[in-house]
């Protein structure tokens, strides 16, 4: 919420009441940026962002304004208006965009900023034919003048400042072709005595994020120090740090200019636009790039340490350490520790609506995991089928061993039978045998008694 009350404006941001005196910053007439913009015509947009549309405008005195409109009906818009108003309000630097002032007017929330002639820094660095009208003594200039800006949000305003959303297009760029850091939107403030803090709301730009900040929520200013790495080797290579090739494979800038570095080749990091300035100079701001991207955060250098690096030779630099979210040749992550990182952008993206790509790759695993399921499933329906059919044989053979014992008990049965079928037929043979005998002796016995009858008679 923001009150205005006669010279005073209030920023509520959570619990916390900012008082702007309107000396600071001036209030503007809606009616008079209608007409400055031609009541926001299409033909005066200069951009579309997030927080909403950028038109370039002249007021009735004849000064440029760029007019940032938020968004209606968006909240996350309203939190960055006020943000932006109570930061860019205490801040004042040659390499900080200055906001001149703002309008609110019933559902209109309005930023005046200074008019910038030229276009962000992305139109430049990633556009062929624009880029060939920056040689490096330019680009230097750049990098010095992020720098700077950057310096000053640290440690050198009144306040800790932590802007979290650095980046190409957030650099504007002046007449003279001087950098000015803006979109401060997303800026978080810290105490002076505080070094780091956390957030489960993750917001930025993925490939400039710091791993610590996109995996677990934390920033402080190292991960500012990464944005500004990503953001040098992109001005000297002239590569998108998302859309780097490497032969036929697309792969993370860091990744690329790691792997030519350690090879030696660093000829194959530089844009071929670039043909003239210090190649020793040039070299160390990669050089510098690399420490600013390290995995740990610990090993990233301050801000401080960045611009001395970069503004004296005389400094030693340390080699550099492998840079976060690594790809090597065969484009598969190789992070010690990042290992979690699905599991934990899984947590951190619901609260902003998922990533698409972690979505797909989430996909992917449940079809692998399903599939892995239903691999398993097939194997145990194999083996449960196995099993029935070793089941099967067995009773088979059960059946086969139990007709077997049948076939053997009838024919035990069989063989009794004709044991005792046999039995009756051996005592006929042992009767048959013993008949001539019976026989013999009873003709013997007729015979004598006959022989004895016919002596008795003749001896009476």
């Amino acid at each position: 919420m923001m009150l205005a009350l006669n010279d005073h404006v209030f920023v509520f941001l959570g619990d916390v009441v900012h008082e702007i005196s309107t000396a600071e910053l001036q209030k503007f007439d809606l009616n008079a940026i209608r007409a400055a913009t031609g009541n926001f015509s299409d033909s005066k947009k200069l951009g579309q962002g997030g927080f909403g549309a950028v038109y370039k405008g002249r007021l009735s005195n004849g000064q440029e304004i760029a007019v940032k409109r938020l968004s209606q009906n968006s909240h996350q818009g309203e939190v960055e208006f006020k943000n932006e108003v109570m930061l860019l309000t205490r801040l004042q630097h040659r390499n900080l965009i200055r906001l001149l002032g703002f309008c609110l007017k019933g559902v209109e929330r309005l930023l005046i900023y200074e008019l910038m002639p030229n276009p962000s820094l992305d139109q430049f660095i990633f556009d062929p034919l624009k880029r060939v009208n920056l040689n490096w003594d330019r680009l230097h200039k750049i990098v010095m003048g992020v720098a700077r800006g950057l310096l000053y949000l640290h440690e050198d305003s009144r306040l800790r400042i932590i802007h979290r959303d650095l980046k190409a297009s957030n650099i504007l760029l002046d007449s003279d072709m001087n950098p000015k850091i803006s979109d401060l939107g997303l800026a978080r403030l810290l105490e002076l005595d505080q070094t780091q803090a956390e957030t489960s709301r993750i917001v930025g730009t993925y490939g400039y994020m710091a791993p610590e900040y996109a995996m677990h929520g934390k920033f402080s200013v190292k991960s500012d120090v990464f944005s500004f790495g990503v953001l040098v080797l992109e001005i000297v290579s002239g590569q998108r740090n998302n859309l780097c090739r490497m032969g036929k494979d697309t792969v993370a800038l860091t990744s690329y200019v790691w792997k030519k570095w350690r090879e030696g080749s660093i000829s194959d990091i530089i844009d071929p636009s670039i043909t003239s300035g210090s190649s020793t100079e040039i070299a160390r701001c990669i050089h510098i790039g690399l420490l600013c991207v390290q995995e740990n955060f610990a090993s990233r250098p301050s801000m401080a340490s960045v611009f001395l690096m970069l503004n004296s030779h005389s400094v030693t630099l340390q080699a550099p350490s492998r840079p976060a979210f690594f790809i090597d040749s065969a484009n598969e992550f190789d992070m010690s520790s990042t290992q979690d990182y699905s599991s934990r952008v899984s947590n951190v993206e619901r609260s902003r609506g998922r990533s698409n790509q972690f979505s797909k790759n989430e996909a992917c695993m449940t079809q692998d995991y399903s599939s892995s399921i239903s691999n398993v499933d097939r194997s145990r329906g194999r083996s449960n089928q196995f099993s029935k059919n070793e089941a099967s044989m067995t009773q088979d053979y059960s059946s086969r061993v139990s007709d077997v014992e049948r076939s053997k008990g009838k024919s035990n049965q069989f063989s009794e039978n004709k044991t005792s079928m046999t039995e009756p037929h051996g005592s006929l043979r042992k009767w048959e045998t013993s008949v001539p005998c019976s026989l013999l002796f009873m003709f013997v016995v007729v015979f004598l008694s006959s022989m004895l009858q016919k002596k008795l008679s003749f001896c009476a």
